[in-house]
C-alpha cells in the first residue's frame, strides 16, 4: 500500500426508457418496487453520511420526467413519496448532480444537429429538479467521441467522464488515476477516466477489504504512485440484484457503502471520497489526451466499436431512419417562421418523437426493442407529413391568390385600355360625317 491518499469519485447512473415506470408498475410490480427503492436508497444513505459521503448521481431527463409525472407519483405512492425523495436530493449537497442526454442517446450514432438539444434539455431538467446545474457529464452508455466536446462546452459542461480504456495521453503513458484535458476544434474540456475493472466490481458486488486492497494495489502499480491519485468508479445504480437487493444489509449500500463511510468517519481509511468539481479545481494544469471513440463494455462487447447498438443490419437501418427523419425536420425548420405559424403543434410533436426515438435502450437489446424505435419514427413521419401538407396547401392558396390577383389586374388593364380606346373614338371625327 502507498502512503498517498487515494481520492475516490463514486458515480451512479440512473435511467429508465420512456414510459417504463408506468409499464413496470402495471405488469411487474415487484421489479418496479426494486427499482424505485434504488432511487430512494441512494439519497437516504448519502444524507445519513453527509459528513463523509460524496456521490455523483446522474438522472436521464426522461427518467426525471417520469418521476415528476403526477400519475407516476400516484401509482408509486404506496412505495416511495417521489416528490419528497426529489426534495431530499435537492437537500443533499454532498451529491454532485451529473448530466446526460435527455433521452439517453448514443451520441456518436445520432445526428449532430440533435446533440445540443439533448444536452441542454438534460442539463435544464437537472437544474430545475435539484436546484443546481450539473457541471459534469456522463455520456449515456459511456459512448463518447471527441467531436462532442464543443457541444458539451456550449451546453455548460466543464468535465466529462469516459471509460479509461479509451484515453490516449499525449505523453504516451497510460495512467487512468489522473484527470486530463482534451480539445477539439480549439475547444477544451476536462476528462475523468473511469476504472473499468473496479467499476465492474461495483456493479456486481464487492466488500470493503477487497476494495481497499485492490485500489491500493492498482495505485501502487500505476506510473505515478506518489502523485495525487484519483480512482473513479461508475456503474448503473438500479440494475442487477446487487443494487436492487431489498434486504439492504446484503446490497451495495448496506454491505459496502455504509461500512466504507464508517471507516472514513473513523479517519483511518486510505481512500477518501471526493466530488469531482472540487477535485478538478485543485488539479490544474491538466495533461493533454485524446479519447478514442467508444463506449463501456457491455454484454460480450469491448465498447470500442459501438456494436452493442449498431452491430446488426436492423440496428443500422433503425439508426439511418432516425437520421433521415431528423434531417427532414431540420429542413422544414429552415422555413421558419412560416412552418411554426402553420403547424407548430405537429412540429413540436415530431421533434419530441425523433428525440425520443434516439433512446439507447431501443437499440441495446439487439433487434428485440427496435419496434419501440419504429413506433416513434412512424408517428414522427405522420407529423412531418402533416406539416408538409399544410405547407403545400398554404403555397397552393398563395399561388391561387396570386393568379386571381394577376387575373384581376389583367382584367383591369384590359378594361382601362378599352375605355381609353372608346374615348379616343369619340374624340375623332367620324369617317362617314356629312358635315
Amino acid at each position: 500500500m502507498t502512503g498517498t491518499i487515494i481520492h475516490h469519485a463514486l458515480g451512479l447512473h440512473l435511467h429508465q426508457p420512456p414510459g417504463n415506470l408506468r409499464l413496470l408498475i402495471e405488469v411487474n410490480p415487484w421489479e418496479a418496487e426494486e427499482i424505485v427503492r434504488c432511487y430512494e436508497r441512494a439519497v437516504r444513505f448519502a444524507l445519513e453520511y453527509r459528513d463523509v459521503a460524496r456521490l455523483h448521481i446522474g438522472f436521464s431527463g426522461v427518467l426525471l420526467e417520469q418521476l415528476l409525472d403526477p400519475d407516476i407519483v400516484d401509482r408509486y405512492r404506496h412505495l416511495v413519496d417521489l416528490p419528497a425523495m426529489l426534495d431530499r436530493y435537492r437537500e443533499a449537497v454532498n451529491i454532485e448532480p451529473i448530466g446526460m442526454g435527455y433521452y439517453h442517446p448514443i451520441f456518436p450514432l445520432i445526428p449532430r444537429a440533435d446533440w445540443l438539444e439533448q444536452l441542454e434539455r438534460g442539463r435544464a431538467i437537472m437544474e430545475r429538479v435539484f436546484g443546481r446545474a450539473p457541471r459534469g457529464f456522463w455520456p449515456p452508455e459511456m459512448a463518447f467521441t471527441m467531436e462532442m466536446i464543443p457541444a458539451l462546452v456550449q451546453a455548460g459542461y466543464e468535465y466529462v467522464v469516459v471509460d479509461g480504456v479509451h484515453v490516449r495521453p499525449e505523453d504516451g503513458i497510460s495512467d487512468i488515476f489522473r484527470p486530463y484535458v482534451a480539445c477539439h476544434d480549439g475547444v477544451c474540456i476536462s476528462i475523468v477516466p473511469r476504472d473499468r475493472d473496479v467499476s465492474n466490481a461495483q456493479s456486481n458486488g464487492l466488500n470493503l477489504k477487497w476494495f481497499q486492497d485492490e485500489v491500493s494495489w492498482r495505485v501502487a502499480g500505476s506510473p505515478r504512485p506518489g502523485d495525487r491519485r484519483l480512482m473513479t468508479t461508475w456503474s448503473d445504480g438500479e440494475n442487477g440484484s446487487w443494487f436492487r437487493q431489498t434486504h439492504e444489509d446484503s446490497g451495495f449500500f448496506g454491505h459496502f457503502f455504509a461500512p466504507y463511510m464508517e471507516q472514513c468517519r473513523a479517519g483511518d481509511y486510505p481512500i477518501k471520497p471526493v466530488c469531482l468539481t472540487e477535485y478538478l479545481a485543485q488539479a490544474r494544469p491538466l495533461p493533454l489526451a485524446r479519447i478514442q471513440t467508444g463506449a463501456w463494455n457491455v454484454g460480450s462487447t469491448s465498447g470500442e466499436d459501438l456494436s452493442q447498438w449498431s452491430g446488426s443490419e436492423r440496428q443500422r437501418q433503425a439508426v439511418a431512419e432516425v437520421t433521415r427523419l431528423s434531417a427532414r425536420y431540420w429542413d422544414l425548420c429552415r422555413r421558419q417562421p412560416e412552418v411554426f405559424q402553420l403547424a407548430s403543434e405537429a412540429m413540436f410533436r415530431a421533434r419530441r418523437l425523433i428525440l425520443e426515438a434516439e433512446t439507447s435502450c431501443f437499440l441495446f437489446w439487439s433487434d428485440a426493442w427496435i419496434p419501440h424505435l419504429y413506433a416513434r419514427t412512424a408517428s414522427a413521419e405522420l407529423a412531418l407529413r402533416e406539416v408538409e401538407e399544410r405547407l403545400h396547401a398554404s403555397a397552393a392558396a398563395t399561388s391561387r391568390r396570386f393568379v386571381d390577383a394577376s387575373a384581376t389586374a389583367a382584367e383591369g388593364i384590359l378594361a382601362a385600355d378599352a375605355r381609353a380606346a372608346a374615348s379616343d373614338d369619340l374624340a375623332e371625327p367620324g369617317s362617314g360625317s356629312n358635315l
